[in-house]
């Protein structure tokens, strides 16, 4: 065994060291939001969730990655995969480019707007505003099942690819290739036959 081999795949070179640490939500149902650490270099956000009850306290790990984050991928259209992101935009220094596909990009967006709109007949609500709402989807890309595009990160080639996840209209399983090695992103999944 030869130690200076360790880590290389062939014809590969050296591999990139991948951490995926939870940032809350891990091991219970709510929302969703993990780190996805290539080297030291680039920091990909899988998902950006909340709960309804918007506690602040359930999210404040969020404001210790946000700054650093290259790009956020996100999953689903409702709450518990983009609900913190207008919070997280507005608040936490938050200020990567957004990836999801058109149906999670519009639904999401509508989700929100009504998230806040019916807060704000019950009582006052000003964790963001609906023009946070906007100012977040403002940095959406969006993009259609089994496209591929390339993400800007130094040194590495990073792309990404989002697959139909069955589960809700948009829902995307994400492939992540760092310099030729998979990653997938895959949560709230359903491939079961639906019979209508």
């Amino acid at each position: 065994w030869d130690q200076e081999e360790e880590g290389k795949g062939i014809g590969l070179g050296i591999m990139p060291n991948l951490r995926v640490t939870p940032v809350y939500g891990a091991y219970q149902d709510g929302a969703f939001c993990s780190v996805l650490q290539v080297d030291d270099d680039v920091t990909i956000l899988l998902d950006c969730g909340w709960d309804d009850l918007f506690d602040t306290k359930k999210i404040q790990n969020l404001e210790r990655v946000a700054p650093n984050v290259s790009a956020v991928l996100v999953s689903h259209p409702d709450l518990v995969h983009l609900g913190a992101l207008p919070y997280a935009f507005k608040n936490f220094g938050l200020d990567a480019k957004v990836y999801s596909t058109l149906p999670v990009h519009k639904m999401g967006q509508m989700h929100l707007y009504d998230q806040h709109l019916s807060r704000q007949e019950v009582g006052n609500f000003d964790l963001f505003s609906l023009d946070d709402v906007d100012k977040a989807f403002a940095q959406f890309h969006t993009l259609k099942y089994s496209q591929t595009v390339s993400l800007p990160c130094k040194g590495k080639k990073i792309t990404i690819t989002p697959f139909n996840a069955g589960h809700l209209l948009g829902g995307t399983v994400w492939r992540i290739n760092i310099d030729g090695e998979d990653v997938v992103y895959a949560v709230d999944i359903n491939h079961r036959k639906d019979r209508h």
